[in-house]
């Protein structure tokens, strides 16, 4: 993930990153067009019990 604020200033997205992705291993994609549209892609892994 890419930001330009210091370590420990995050954004909404990084710690979005920081509990879909190192917490629970699962992944961020994003989709965009410039002057259109962004679509978040966020993928997480159900374990059966």
């Amino acid at each position: 993930m890419h930001t330009t604020k210091a370590v420990g200033k995050g954004t909404g997205l990084a710690i979005a990153h920081q509990i879909v992705v190192e917490k629970h291993g699962g992944a961020i994609a994003v989709n965009s067009t410039l002057g259109e549209a962004t679509e978040f892609l966020i993928t997480l892994t159900v374990k059966g019990g």
